[in-house]
């Protein structure tokens, strides 16, 4: 059962972006899949630093396009991006240090962000970047 189920609700009509939010829940729900048979701990590792790589290229990305077309929402955009990064960074010293505790909150924290960011922060570029021609 998928932690995170992709639907179109959480499509921001940018093609390329959404391919990267559908990978970024894919993880999130191999991660899930993985500690539901016992195997988190010799899979997180990978998985987060999986994890960590694809969104750092998803925000790259994502912020290139708020440049190229001057969105206004740019800076709280890296600001988010920002607060993610630190927190998963947290996770990954947590997960450094064999703290095996630490994986339902991971879930329930990437699970939530990744829900509430798509629904809500990156929805608000979605008109600007279509009317930029971005689709």
């Amino acid at each position: 059962m998928a932690l995170l189920k992709w639907t179109k609700k959480y499509s921001v009509g940018v093609k390329a972006l959404d391919a990267q939010h559908i990978n970024l829940v894919k993880r999130l729900n191999e991660l899930h899949a993985a500690m539901l048979k016992g195997k988190g701990q010799s899979i997180a590792g990978p998985l987060l630093l999986k994890m960590t790589e694809e969104s750092s290229e998803h925000f790259a990305a994502e912020e290139r396009l708020m440049a190229e077309t001057k969105y206004p929402g740019l800076d709280e955009q890296r600001a988010e991006h920002r607060d993610l990064a630190c927190k998963v960074a947290e996770f990954m010293a947590r997960y450094d240090q064999g703290d095996q505790t630490m994986y339902p909150e991971l879930l329930r924290f990437v699970g939530n962000w990744l829900h509430n960011h798509m629904l809500a922060v990156d929805k608000e570029y979605t008109m600007w970047m279509n009317k930029h021609g971005i689709y």
